[in-house]
């Protein structure tokens, strides 16, 4: 047995990760946070290149310049000392700017050598340091810069070798480079925070927006699983919505429509069965209980002779009675169940002639006025047909005096088929009952019931049999002024299918 899904519960703005609105908001910050280190990766790489570019560029320029004089490291001295004595009162400022300017000179040895003669300038603990982490001053000398860690700091170096062997070693700090780095870091860290938070605030709204209409199709769902089968999806603005959801949206009111259309056409069917067993019932109990009654009376010798006789005749009429109510219910049930009726040319003038002429030799004294057309050739079954002419006439045989009037028509109507039409000058019916006749044991005058014999299905059957021909059937009626039915049918020439 399946356990029930949790219900998941919305927990203000920010949605939980499973649901769909998390899911994009986290898919999104990840692309972007994945771009954006890429880029904070390149755009790094890219400054540190070109920093260590612009050193090396400036170590070399100084690199060919001593390269290419003849100085020794001798010269070298003098040159420094000289240059100290005309451009400074204090005797040491060349030295100073030497010693600031990283430059080391290595004799034969490897030991680092004064730059000045005068000692203004001594080695100090620094140069040593990054004298004693030189890899190799000889091979320096041959190729361009490198990068020296001395303890924690970094250099970026490069030698020239003097005329006397004497190795000079040109340095600068890495120091600036790093701070640059680090603070572009720093910046790149800060602006991916704010984009990541833009993005993700900017794309949880969005996808509210957007995912606004399935939430509403969600809500539609639970109200109509609570029974509100009117309910339908809002349609999508053009803000919030797509054209896929748009098309969603329709589709699924559509089908909802439909699911509607087919329990409410469920339910009514329902309603009407329960009300067809209880008319049928009601209808067969009252000549059920007249038979019973006869024959208790008969068995306990209660009836005299002429009584007996009246009695056998009553039983007689109400098993007629409930024979043709059997047989009307048996007809409906077969035409709910579209039976495959025998379809063909058929004549329903002749057909009209014959049921009136029936009519004239039960009430002769009835006016009847008939316009039948030359050409009246349906496609239908005749018995079916046969019916519905007879039950119309029957109606009118039984529901209106004897002295009232009758017309029946019988004609093309344009391409739509052949109509038939039977007007009566009775009493006509009410709106209320006009709207019920051609409900199932429905009478206008149910008191009269027994003296008719009818239990209100002929003009059932009638619409039952109309709708099975593919054809229609109204009414026309009003107090005092007679009822008109007109039936429309197809003609031979459209071609129909068998029900």
């Amino acid at each position: 047995m399946r356990a029930a899904p949790a219900v998941r519960a919305r927990c203000g703005f920010w949605p939980r990760p499973q649901s769909l609105r998390g899911r994009f908001t986290i898919a999104n910050v990840s692309f972007l946070a994945v771009g954006l280190v890429l880029a904070a990766a390149a755009s790094i790489a890219a400054t540190y290149m070109v920093l260590i570019g612009e050193i090396d560029g400036s170590l070399q320029s100084s690199r060919s310049a001593i390269a290419q004089t003849s100085l020794d490291a001798r010269g070298l001295r003098q040159l420094c000392t000289l240059a100290d004595l005309l451009g400074s009162k204090d005797g040491s400022a060349v030295a100073k700017a030497f010693q600031q300017d990283m430059l080391i000179v290595l004799d034969r040895r490897g030991t680092p050598a004064a730059v000045c003669e005068n000692g203004a300038a001594p080695i100090d603990a620094e140069q040593r340091a990054l004298a004693a982490a030189l890899p190799n001053p000889d091979k320096l000398a041959q190729g361009g810069a490198v990068t020296v860690h001395s303890g924690s700091k970094k250099y970026r170096v490069v030698a020239v070798r003097l005329a006397d062997g004497t190795i000079v070693v040109k340095g600068m700090r890495m120091n600036g480079v790093e701070h640059a780095v680090g603070t572009l870091l720093v910046v790149e860290g800060c602006v991916g925070v704010v984009l990541l938070a833009l993005l993700a605030v900017g794309s949880l709204t969005a996808a509210r927006r957007r995912l606004s209409p399935l939430e509403d199709m969600v809500e539609t769902a639970s109200a109509i699983s609570e029974g509100d089968l009117s309910r339908r999806v809002p349609e999508p603005t053009a803000r919030n919505g797509s054209e896929e959801v748009e098309q969603l949206s329709g589709s699924l009111n559509a089908m909802l429509q439909q699911i509607e259309t087919a329990v409410t056409d469920s339910e009514r069917a329902s309603a009407q069965l329960r009300q067809f067993l209880a008319d049928a019932s009601h209808e067969l109990r009252t000549p059920l209980a007249s038979v019973r009654g006869y024959l208790q009376l008969y068995e306990k010798g209660m009836l005299d002779a002429d009584e007996q006789d009246r009695a056998l005749r009553r039983v007689s009429a109400e098993a007629l009675r409930m024979s043709r109510l059997v047989d009307e219910l048996l007809a409906l049930a077969r035409l709910d169940d579209r039976p495959a009726l025998r379809f063909g040319p058929v004549d329903l003038a002749c057909l009209v002639r014959e049921s009136v002429a029936d009519l004239a030799a039960q009430q002769p004294e009835r006016p009847v006025t008939i316009r039948v057309s030359e050409d009246a050739a349906v496609l239908g079954d005749e018995a079916g047909l046969r019916q519905v002419v007879g039950n119309l006439l029957g109606n009118v045989r039984v529901h209106t005096p004897a002295d009232a009037p009758l017309t029946v028509e019988v004609g093309a109507e344009g391409d739509d088929g052949i109509h038939l039409t039977v007007s009566d000058g009775g009493p006509g019916l009410a709106s209320a009952d006009a709207a019920r006749v051609f409900d199932r044991f429905f009478r206008a005058a149910p008191d009269r019931a027994r003296d008719t014999g009818g239990a209100g299905l002929g003009m059932s059957i009638v619409h039952a049999l109309v709708q099975a021909h593919h054809g229609s059937v109204r009414l026309e009626t009003a107090p005092g002024a007679g009822l008109t039915v007109r039936v429309t049918l197809p003609v031979v020439s459209r071609h129909l299918a068998p029900v």
